[in-house]
Parts: structure tokens; C-alpha cells; sequence
């Protein structure tokens, strides 16, 4: 992976996101360069500079967008307010939560985010999924298949969100003849943000209304639905996979055996974490009030025991050289899916790239590999593009 910041881990992670979910590589040099001197702190200090710096960069390019946007430059301002949307986003991953300028500067991130996509006519579609006495806002974005077309929910992970996963994974889904619809389930995005929406161990009850939702749809074959979930979302759709029998393929990209396991790991040290200050994040995603409480939710979330009742084509992809999830939770996590007809491990070397954590050096790797194979389980086929 490419390392800006060598001591620095967390930060080198956020790079490489903005790298591959439609960051411009000046202007995320123009943001660090000033941060060098900051990396080796993992202080408050070093997270309130990264943020500001992120910011300053996401202001310039929302005026730039403005401008072309007032001359009638509709899709290159579109670009741009995409961009300012990622450099805002990136801006709010490190201070703490309790920072109110993180949601001020979420907020930001997410209007401009949506304004450039709608500018550049992209085929999104903001749309809520009921969810209980709420709902779970999501994307979906529809494949350009005459009739009903397979489709995927996309979950997100410990820290991603729906537009993260949206500017990694872009056209790949529907230029196979795929729709996805990306959620902001309990945890992540606006549903913690905004809504206050926890997550726990039962991951199968959002994605059960992700399903309850694609089945109103007149454009999604109820009989091609699948889930696919990166990061900690490979605990969250396996676990969605094993209980929630509509699906018909389940893919954890980056596998998570043990979560507790997992958790204890990284706050020992052991393993290195995504974002500052984790386990306050931590306590934030699952709505506990304190270290101990978050702890107790990790450790219920552990496939050991449900992992057998996955029945449907099962996809495991996992880099060798993850620093945050060693390679044994995907070992094992193959090991225990004994009823999935279909299942394979498909491990991502150093030799050839995507070895990092869910592919943080190389994603384009992991998202043609996992593309392809659920084109393949699905039946989908592309049309029109």
C-alpha cells in the first residue's frame, strides 16, 4: 500500500480512500503535505489538523463547482462537488464524534456528495428503506437491464458509508447487468449520524428489510437478490446470509470471524485500527455508554455458530497482508460454512496487489474479482451499456 504517512497507519488508510472513491491525487497532496509533521502524534491536536486541512481543500473545490456550475458547466461541476463531497468525508473521519464540527462538516459532505451526483446524471436513486418505526436511507442504483434485473444489497462496515462504497464500487455492479442497492444500515452513515441508529449482532434484521424493500421494486428479480459487505460488513453479511434464506449469494469482502476476537486485538495493539480513537468509535457505532458495554456486543458477534447455516453460493475474499483482520478469520470462516453449496476463499497476495486490508492498495482488484463472480452466481448479463 502506498504509505504518505509511514508511521501512521490510520491516516495512510484514509488516503487510499480518497484515492480510490474519486479523490483527485493533488488535491489530497495539497491536504497532507502540511500533515507530515503531525502523523507520528495520534493526538487530538494531529486529528483537528488533518480535519481542517481536509476541509480547506473540500471548500476550494465546492467554490470551483459553484463556478462552473453558474456557467453552465454542469458536469464538470458536478465532478468537483463530488470530489468536495469525498474531501469532506475524509475530513470528518478523524476528530471524535462528540466534535460538533464533524456533523456539520458530514452534513456538508453528504448535500454535495448527492448535488454531483444528480449534475453528472448518475443512475442513483436516493431512496428509504423501512425499517420498523424508521428507515435506512440508501442509494440504489439501477442496472441498465430491460425488465427485472438481479440486484445486491450492499452493506458498509465499521466506519464506511453509502456514498464511500458508491465511489468504490461505481459502474462495476450495473455494467454487468447487476443493480445495488447501497443502505446506510444501523451504525454507519446517516443512520448513526443523523438518525441514531445502532449496531448490533443481529445484522439479518436490516438486511431483511433491504430484501422486504427490493421486493416492491418492479425492476429487481426477487429470485436474483444477494448481500455483499466489506470490513466489519464481513461479519454483517454473513451473519444477514445465514438467517435471511431470500438470498441467493453472499460475498464478505474482507472476512470477520470473530469480532470480539477482533476488537480486542486492536485495542491491545495487536492489530492496527481504521479510525482515531477506536474505541470510542466503537462505543458511538453500538450505543453503549462505556468501553466495557461495547466489548459485550463485540463478543456476540462471532460466526462459530451460524456460520453452518449459510446455504446460498458463498464468496470469502481476504488480503494476505490485512493489517486490521488477520488472515485466519477467513480461514476459519470457510472452514465452519459447511452448507453453503457453493463456497470459495479467495485469498489476495502481495505478488499481485488487493493484499491489503479489503484491498485499501489495490480495490479495483477485489471489485472485478467479486463483480465477476456474482455476475456469475446471479445469471446477470450486461444490456445496453
Amino acid at each position: 500500500m502506498f504509505e504518505y504517512f509511514p508511521e501512521n497507519y490510520t491516516w495512510n488508510l484514509a488516503f487510499m480512500s480518497g484515492m480510490n472513491r474519486g479523490g483527485a491525487l493533488g488535491d489530497l497532496d495539497e491536504a497532507c503535505r502540511s500533515l507530515k509533521t503531525h502523523a507520528g502524534r495520534r493526538d487530538s491536536v494531529a486529528q483537528q489538523a488533518w480535519f481542517e486541512s481536509f476541509v480547506k481543500v473540500a471548500e476550494r473545490s465546492e467554490a470551483l463547482a459553484r463556478r462552473d456550475e453558474e456557467a453552465g458547466n454542469l458536469f464538470s461541476a458536478g465532478r468537483k462537488y463530488v470530489r468536495a463531497g469525498v474531501y469532506y468525508l475524509l475530513a470528518e473521519r478523524m476528530p471524535s464524534h462528540k466534535d460538533a464540527r464533524r456533523l456539520i462538516a458530514y452534513k456538508r459532505g453528504i448535500e454535495l456528495y448527492e448535488r454531483g451526483l444528480k449534475l453528472r446524471r448518475e443512475p442513483v436513486e436516493r431512496v428509504e428503506v423501512p425499517y420498523g418505526a424508521h428507515s435506512l436511507p440508501g442509494f440504489f442504483v439501477k442496472a441498465p437491464v430491460a425488465g427485472r434485473a438481479p440486484c445486491m444489497v450492499h452493506f458498509d462496515g465499521f466506519d464506511a458509508t453509502k456514498e464511500t462504497i458508491y465511489g468504490g464500487v461505481g459502474d462495476e455492479y450495473r455494467r454487468r447487468g447487476i443493480s445495488l442497492l447501497i443502505v446506510d444500515h444501523p451504525g454507519v452513515g446517516e443512520a448513526l449520524r443523523l438518525r441514531h441508529l445502532h449496531s448490533g449482532p443481529d445484522t439479518e434484521k436490516p438486511a431483511a428489510a433491504a430484501v422486504d424493500y427490493l421486493l416492491t421494486r418492479p425492476d429487481v428479480d426477487p429470485e436474483r437478490i444477494g448481500i455483499v459487505a466489506l470490513s466489519l460488513g464481513g461479519y454483517y453479511a454473513p451473519r444477514a446470509a445465514a438467517f435471511e434464506k431470500r438470498f441467493k449469494c453472499c460475498v464478505a469482502w474482507g472476512a470477520i470471524f470473530d469480532f470480539g476476537a477482533a476488537f480486542e486485538a486492536r485495542l491491545g495493539g495487536t492489530n492496527e485500527p481504521s479510525v482515531p480513537g477506536f474505541g470510542d468509535h466503537a462505543q458511538w457505532v453500538f450505543g453503549a455508554k462505556t468501553l466495557e458495554e461495547a466489548k459485550a456486543v463485540t463478543r456476540q458477534m462471532t460466526l462459530e455458530k451460524v456460520a453452518a447455516d449459510i446455504t446460498c453460493p458463498f464468496l470469502i475474499v481476504h488480503g494476505e497482508n490485512d493489517r486490521q483482520i488477520p488472515l485466519w478469520h477467513a480461514e476459519k470462516l470457510y472452514a465452519a460454512a459447511v452448507n453453503s453449496p457453493d463456497r470459495e476463499l479467495k485469498v489476495f497476495h502481495l505478488a499481485d496487489g488487493g493484499a491489503e486490508h479489503c484491498g485499501a492498495d489495490n480495490g479495483s482488484l477485489i471489485v472485478d474479482y467479486i463483480t465477476n463472480w456474482v455476475a456469475e452466481k446471479l445469471g446477470a448479463s450486461p444490456q445496453g451499456i
